[in-house]
């Protein structure tokens, strides 16, 4: 069972969980592979669709991490623990409310590492 924040889950917010995970896969694929079939479209609809229910996600790939943050649930890899970066997102973020004032029902697993040289 996903562990929340906001409580117990119905049956039909555990299924939208799974649509909101899938479509965040999907999504990472077709950036790593391209979108040949202009299938991001569709994506954009199907998200905008359960947005209207009150649930979208957040990707935090490439956001300064703190240890303070209460909603991600992170892996450290590599030797350093100054300055770390999210690398690489599991599990996004998934929200219900409007994007201005949400409550995560979701916490997202990240990987994070420190910031090489370049990067900083």
């Amino acid at each position: 069972m996903t562990r929340t924040i906001i409580g117990p889950m119905s049956e039909g917010e555990r299924r939208l969980l799974t649509v909101l995970n899938q479509i965040f896969e999907i999504e990472k694929k077709l950036s790593l592979h391209g979108d040949p079939n202009n299938l991001g479209r569709n994506i954009n609809r199907t998200k905008d669709a359960i947005e209207e229910l009150g649930f979208f996600y957040e990707d935090p790939i490439g956001q300064d991490f703190q240890e303070t943050r209460t909603d991600i649930e992170a892996t450290i890899s590599g030797k350093g623990t100054e300055q770390l970066k999210i690398v690489e997102v599991i599990k996004p973020i998934v929200r219900y409310g409007q994007r201005a004032l949400s409550r995560v029902v979701q916490k997202g697993i990240v990987v994070v590492e420190a910031a090489t040289e370049t990067e900083e």
